[in-house]
């Protein structure tokens, strides 16, 4: 065994006794490296990936290109990297579970938040729900750019008759970290409303979300007027 198998057999010891919270960011990169690069020693990559990004976080959320310009790492390992964000979205999403009820704005943030992980595009999203606010399905609506997302009534209205829902909840994020929601966000709700309305579905609430905030739209009286 090489110097670099013991540093490695270490490090995972290290994390299966006590996962990541005593690892700094470039050790906790080195540890998922180690799965990309089999052998040898990769803190340097580690470390030049961190200089280039600025944190953890920028390193998962570069871009697949941008990380391959960085000496020492290759397809395998942007993949990697890519999925890591990518899986723990999924893994949040998959503890939703098809028996929750919204009781609170709370509860709409719990249920929205893994759909929104790391995301860096605007996107939309619909919740459906039965009569008693019971989840039915969560379905992807739209995805744009960084400042731009087309949600239409339409789609919006055919998701919910698909799910038989009763009420739903309109979700999309701002991905200026702002979620305050526009004119354009208040109009199209308004929008949205009537179109459902007019087949008996209700808008319950229009959630805006970004990275530690959300607003409810309801629970802001955004709604007040033409509700």
């Amino acid at each position: 065994m090489g110097i670099h198998d013991g540093h490695r057999g270490r490090m995972k010891q290290e994390f299966l006794q006590g996962g990541l919270e005593s690892f700094s960011e470039p050790r906790a990169l080195e540890l998922l490296l180690f799965y990309s690069r089999r052998q040898g020693d990769v803190n340097p990559t580690a470390h030049a990936l961190l200089d280039a990004f600025g944190s953890l976080a920028g390193v998962l959320d570069a871009d697949p290109k941008e990380l391959m310009e960085v000496p020492g790492v290759g397809e395998n390992t942007a993949i990697l990297l890519k999925l890591v964000p990518a899986l723990a979205a999924k893994y949040l999403a998959s503890r939703t579970s098809a028996e929750t009820i919204i009781r609170s704005s709370a509860d709409l943030r719990e249920l929205f938040s893994p759909y929104f992980f790391s995301a860096r595009n605007e996107m939309s999203y619909l919740a459906c729900f039965d009569g008693k606010l019971k989840l039915l399905g969560v379905r992807k609506l739209s995805e744009g750019g960084p400042n731009d997302t087309d949600i239409a009534p339409r789609q919006i209205a055919a998701a919910a008759l698909s799910f038989n829902a009763t009420a739903v909840v309109l979700a999309h994020n701002h991905t200026s970290g702002v979620a305050t929601p526009s004119d354009a966000d208040i109009s199209t709700t308004r929008y949205i409303r009537q179109v459902l309305q007019s087949i008996n579905i209700q808008l319950y609430d229009h959630v805006i979300m970004t990275d530690d905030d959300m607003v409810s739209m309801r629970d802001s009286g955004y709604f007040q007027g033409f509700f």
